[in-house]
């Protein structure tokens, strides 16, 4: 299984490429869909499904034009359907825990409310595709509509829990990084250090 991180828009988003034997799967494409349409048929992949970390429009936006050519479905937690502005037509919408076999790749659902309200983490074999919840060395903002402090800090308690060589794949650049391990950010991330500070008290 290989892992293509690809930088699109004006934000740092990171929009990642998993593929295997020909087949793939995307995860928060946005803005760029004829670069990404043209890389999977550069590299002749057939992309089986997409899907969404969370609904906010820098990782979704135009996003629909290649659910749509590829007679795929985006994977959407529902709560965050409102905030996306997809069609649902073209969406799987999901609540709470969920795991899903597509082609090779078995994927896991993990909620992670907090920066929205129906964010999730995408997790594949030991790679977390983290969309806004954990960055290295920071964590998403939770001042915007549907966002819940106390939801990012039990979020992030989750995440603190998982395997330590866990790798985790951001929404976006931070200081010019898009990857971390949860070892690492367990010890070196002050937010999450903090969740876990003040886990009995919260």
């Amino acid at each position: 299984m290989q892992i293509e991180v690809i930088s699109l828009g004006p934000m740092e988003n990171c929009t990642y490429l998993v593929h295997d034997n020909a087949q793939a799967v995307l995860i928060d494409p946005a803005w760029d869909m004829n670069f990404l349409q043209h890389t999977l048929q550069e590299k002749k992949l057939t992309l089986l499904a997409v899907f969404f970390t969370h609904g906010h429009f820098d990782h979704v936006k135009f996003s629909q034009t290649l659910l749509e050519k590829n007679n795929v479905k985006g994977y959407l937690e529902k709560n965050d359907l409102p905030l996306a502005g997809i069609d649902p037509q073209f969406l799987h919408l999901y609540e709470g825990e969920q795991t899903f076999s597509v082609g090779p790749f078995h994927v896991h659902i993990l909620p992670t409310p907090g920066h929205t309200a129906g964010g999730v983490c995408v997790q594949i074999g030991n790679y977390l595709f983290t969309g806004d919840t954990l960055f290295p060395g920071a964590c998403g903002r939770v001042d915007l509509p549907t966002s819940n402090p106390r939801q990012m800090m039990q979020s992030l308690r989750t995440l603190a829990a998982l395997p330590d060589d866990t790798q985790i794949f951001a929404g976006h650049s931070y200081n010019g990084k898009c990857s971390s391990t949860i070892s690492y950010e367990r010890v070196n991330n002050p937010f999450m250090r903090n969740a876990l500070r003040n886990e009995e008290t919260i």
